[in-house]
């Protein structure tokens, strides 16, 4: 039996804090004082129902998405199929791969159920789900490693632009990642895209066979992770320029072509104080907001 989920306001009297079991969310709203309240409330009473619906559907969540996969009965489990089939061809990948996102997603909406917010956001441990109103932004951060946040560079997403999800993935982060990538952080139309999308990209930032690259099959980990024996990264030594340079190429071909088919806005790749940034040609806000902040990080 576990302990009953933690929902209570942070200190700074503004922010929610949800946690129950591995879920733990930053919640924030702006807007009237009751139109706050409605949502942390909304907030707080779809959290507290979300692990059970989860667990429901573990086993099947935590296998290969294929084109005949049986279809997920819960909200949150069809978000996380949904963003992972588009990758289920080239790769083995899981919905547990759109959980992160997902989760976010699905608290947010139900805030925005109970009241128009003037802008709101999920951080589902710096997966994002994002609401803004016309007018409204938010200043993201781009983290150099997931598990000891220290930002090299910002971005201001405004409401005019299609992003409503920011995700980020590594090695060094909380989940398993096959690649090298220190942070690969993806603004997408969602949350659970997003979410996906950076998975994928953090995979391909890699040197296969590389000497200095330690890997271990996921379940001598964790028996019970979804990637089973294919082996992840657990540590990473000293890498050349050249050697850099081969990783971030590779991940930025796949992070371009997954921008090219519609799947993400831009992506930033991060490895050992070297960035790539993938945006449109033609999306001068997003490219030039990028390209700045990584300027003056």
């Amino acid at each position: 039996m576990r302990d009953p989920a933690t929902i209570r306001l942070l200190t700074d009297g503004h922010r929610l804090h949800l946690s129950d079991g591995p879920i733990d969310l930053i919640v924030a709203a702006d807007g009237t004082p009751g139109k706050i309240q409605r949502a942390y409330e909304a907030a707080a009473r779809r959290f507290v129902s979300i692990l059970d619906e989860l667990c429901a559907e573990l086993p099947l969540l935590r296998c290969r998405a294929i084109a005949d996969s049986p279809p997920p009965v819960g909200p949150i489990a069809r978000r996380m199929a949904a963003a992972v089939s588009p990758f289920r061809e080239r790769c083995f990948i899981t919905p547990m791969a759109a959980v992160a996102g997902a989760v976010a997603e699905a608290v947010l909406e139900a805030m925005n159920e109970v009241g128009q917010l003037d802008r709101s956001y999920v951080n589902n441990g710096g997966d994002i789900a994002l609401h803004l109103q016309p007018g409204q932004s938010y200043t993201i951060g781009m983290v150099e490693r997931p598990e000891n946040p220290s930002l090299f560079g910002t971005i201001e997403l405004r409401a005019a632009m299609p992003v409503r999800g920011v995700a980020t993935s590594g090695w060094r982060g909380r989940s398993f990642s096959l690649g090298i990538a220190d942070a690969v952080t993806v603004l997408a139309a969602s949350a659970a895209h997003a979410d996906a999308a950076a998975t994928i990209i953090a995979n391909a930032v890699d040197l296969p066979g590389h000497g200095a690259i330690v890997r271990i099959p996921a379940r001598e980990i964790d028996p019970d992770s979804d990637l089973l024996d294919i082996p992840v990264t657990r540590a990473v030594g000293s890498l050349s320029r050249q050697d850099i340079e081969g990783a971030l190429n590779a991940g930025e071909c796949v992070a371009e072509e997954l921008r090219a088919r519609g799947l993400v806005f831009a992506a930033a790749l991060y490895l050992e104080k070297t960035v790539r940034v993938v945006t449109a040609p033609d999306s001068y806000a997003l490219t030039e907001m990028m390209q700045r902040s990584l300027q003056h990080a």
